[in-house]
């Protein structure tokens, strides 16, 4: 199942992944959403072409993307775009970045596809048929210990006006664990964690596009995931958990509020 809406998803995510290599290392028009919060014709154009695909496919079909918002009517199917996760770093120069497309049926999410295209990683799951980097499969790691885990976080576009929270998060995270690392792409960040390459994941104030796609295939590689609170995933979740299943009760212990 889903096969169609995979095939249609990785052509958006090529396409756009080739828009986005083309703009790479060039003068960009940026445009300011926030202090930090940043948007640029590679954003704008990738997007374009990922709804056109999905529109031509999917007529139907309701769309959530970072930069249109919501489009469509459909109560059963809605497809959640973030045509470049990772602008501040697509804006530096820093090749670390991402489209995301993700479909969610019934309220439940059945398909993630995530490109790097600057590395040329495609990652994809499909509810119940597992994960896979460019075909090969993909499972968690099996880190036991908070000791040995190398970790992923992320900073919310909000932090210059609460950093509390967040700089103490990681304080707590950063004396416990081998390692942390602030790499810039949720999408990427949950696609290493399924491929075993970091152990865990966590971040505040993150929106419904940024994990849709890499938390379907963070739970097709055996993966856990929750909000702060222990309830279960949401991309509307202000708060996401996510680890292997051996460190993820330890992640939970210490970022539970209070």
């Amino acid at each position: 199942m889903w096969k169609i809406e995979e095939q249609v998803a990785r052509r958006a995510s090529k396409e756009a992944g080739a828009i986005l290599i083309r703009l790479f290392g060039r003068t960009h028009r940026i445009v300011k959403k926030g202090d930090i919060d940043l948007v640029t014709e590679a954003d704008i154009s990738a997007e374009e072409k990922i709804l056109e695909i999905l529109r031509g496919s999917f007529p139907k079909d309701t769309i959530l993307s970072e930069e249109k918002g919501m489009e469509g009517t459909s109560p059963n199917r809605t497809w959640l775009v973030d045509p470049l996760d990772g602008t501040t770093n697509f804006a530096h120069g820093f090749p670390f970045f991402a489209v995301s497309i993700a479909l969610e049926v019934a309220g439940k999410g059945v398909l993630g596809v995530v490109f790097n295209p600057y590395t040329k990683e495609y990652f994809q799951a499909i509810d119940g048929e597992g994960a896979f980097l460019n075909g090969t499969p993909l499972r968690v790691s099996r880190i036991h210990d908070m000791g040995d885990a190398l970790l992923a976080t992320g900073f919310p576009y909000t932090i210059r006006q609460d950093p509390g929270p967040i700089v103490d998060d990681l304080k707590k995270m950063v004396v416990i664990a081998q390692g942390v690392r602030r790499p810039g792409s949720a999408a990427i960040d949950l696609c290493y964690l399924a491929a075993g390459i970091v152990d865990g994941f966590w971040e505040r104030g993150l929106k419904p596009w940024d994990t849709a796609a890499g938390a379907v295939i963070v739970k097709e590689a055996g993966g856990i995931i929750t909000d702060f609170e222990g309830r279960p995933y949401s991309p509307y979740a202000d708060s996401i958990i996510a680890a292997n299943p051996f460190i993820h009760p330890s992640m939970l212990t210490v970022l539970r509020p209070g």
